[in-house]
């Protein structure tokens, strides 16, 4: 078998509907709406938790975030647990990182490295968002250094935090602000370090395998003036956000929370202190970071053109959770299940071996599916403790098949160390036409008729009509806790 090269992309924070391929007129993404015409674009994709950490590291190990026992953001992913990119290296794929692994501890630094396989790893951490005082703050932030190398030495002119006055504010915000020039931009640097890669790795004679990590479109809300101001000239087109006034007052105390602060800090991206025009400019920052991240991905995607790789490389891209945006009267992410939140775009693409589809799958899949995927892809051995089903079958055949999964199963087991009182353990599933949220530390829940509702406004909890509903929801989620258990024998005795 010919092992494909495998670029791994997964950008931060980036929600379902944010190409212009599924269907956003506003944003500019030429070169993943190119990537998808010619490989399969996945329509009903979700991710396993709605938090950076526990996503990251369920995609990458292929086991479900209570399984790999990396279920809040902080914690550092056991050491006896195998990330796909070491079984790729035992295999004798060269693997690189590049930006932000997100699989241990550490705010400025992934400061301890798990058994992870990469030969190649160049680190940045959130730029400027965390940082204050020296640049060495961040020891073995690459990106840090690498700016100072271009001449910058006053960053503080872009460290801002929001809600609060910034000489870079736009139109006078308090939410958005111009940030980094594009050319001195994360994005760009860690386009910049991929190139490095794939031009250094032409001729090889081995595979490789690269994860491009990118931090955009995470807030704060800071894109570069050149990518913002073309969504300033059509402000008032821009749509407002999915809410409606009182829908939170039958759901989970989280939810009213973050309506009132974002990661429950009273006053931060407070919903009601914000106007109309708050609401349309982070919405185009928040596209504008989008379209920079898709002009620094072409540059990616042209250098295997141009190296004569592009034929033998399997190129998947998504990211590792959404961003509410104000829908639903939040800002940010938190302990809750909304397709913005937990629904993000995913598109695989190999020319020559998975055919070009014209129409968006509606299979749903898992991001805890792409693991698996990639070993079958590379002729590897599933791992017997993965959780995850291989999409591969999927992306043979010139028709994506309409079933995958019957459902979708998501997590947040204390997830969120803001939130207390209770303590916010939930768990989700999805059907096509049902999603049912459990919030375990209370006689509390949503249930969601997505046939005749599918902006999940209107929570069927409590009501009568919908008890056979919720009884067969509720079967569902029984089953999905029941099956992530440790398939591996070895970890018997810790139960």
């Amino acid at each position: 078998m010919n092992r494909p090269n495998i670029l791994w992309i997964t950008t931060d924070s980036q929600r379902h509907d944010t190409l212009g391929c599924l269907g956003n007129r506003f944003v500019t993404t030429p070169n993943l709406d190119g990537l998808a015409a010619n490989g399969r674009l996945f329509n009903h994709c979700y991710c396993q938790n709605p938090l950076c950490m526990p996503s990251r590291a369920s995609f990458m190990t292929g086991r479900y975030p209570r399984t790999n026992r990396a279920r809040q953001n902080g914690q550092t992913l056991p050491d006896d647990e195998v990330l796909v990119s070491r079984r790729l290296a035992d295999a004798g794929y060269l693997c690189g990182m590049v930006g932000r692994l997100h699989a241990s501890a550490g705010k400025f630094s992934e400061r301890r490295r798990n058994n992870d396989g990469y030969a190649y790893w160049h680190y940045s951490a959130v730029p400027f968002r965390d940082w204050r005082g020296d640049f060495d703050h961040a020891a073995t932030n690459e990106y840090a250094y690498w700016l100072r190398e271009k001449g910058v030495t006053d960053h503080e002119q872009y460290v801002w935090d929001p809600g609060k006055d910034s000489p870079r504010a736009v139109r006078g915000s308090r939410y958005v602000q111009a940030g980094i020039e594009p050319e001195l931009h994360d994005t760009t640097w860690s386009a910049d370090m991929a190139v490095q890669f794939i031009k250094a790795n032409t001729t090889l004679g081995s595979p490789w395998m690269l994860n491009l990590n990118l931090n955009a479109p995470h807030h704060p809300f800071d894109p570069p003036l050149d990518f913002l101001e073309p969504y300033l000239d059509r402000l008032e087109d821009i749509p407002l956000p999915n809410y409606t006034p009182g829908e939170l007052d039958n759901k989970g105390s989280f939810q009213q929370r973050t309506h009132e602060g974002a990661y429950n800090q009273p006053g931060i991206f407070r919903y009601d202190e914000m106007s109309e025009e708050d609401h349309r400019l982070i919405r185009a920052a928040y596209w504008a970071d989008i379209d920079l991240v898709d002009a620094q991905l072409g540059r990616v995607l042209d250098t295997l053109e141009r190296t004569g790789q592009r034929d033998n490389t399997m190129v998947i891209f998504h990211s590792d959770h959404g961003e509410m945006l104000g829908d639903h009267g939040m800002y940010l992410k938190g302990p809750f299940f909304y397709d913005p939140m937990v629904r993000v775009p995913l598109i695989i693409a190999w020319p020559g071996t998975i055919p070009a589809m014209k129409n968006p799958g509606q299979s749903m899949v898992e991001l805890v599916d792409i693991a698996p995927t990639v070993l079958e892809a590379t002729g590897l051995p599933v791992d017997s403790g993965m959780q995850g089903r291989s999409l591969y079958p999927l992306l043979s055949g010139e028709n994506m098949p309409d079933r995958h999964r019957d459902d979708i199963y998501c997590e947040h087991y204390k997830s969120s160390a803001m939130y207390r009182d209770p303590s916010p353990y939930l768990t989700m599933v999805r059907t096509e036409a049902c999603k049912l949220v459990v919030l375990h530390s209370a006689d509390a829940g949503e249930l969601y008729d997505l046939e005749s509702d599918p902006g999940e406004s209107v929570n069927r909890w409590d009501d009568p009509g919908y008890r056979d509903i919720k009884l067969a929801m509720m079967k569902r989620v029984c089953d999905r806790m029941a099956w992530t258990v440790d398939p591996l024998p070895e970890r018997e005795k810790n139960f």
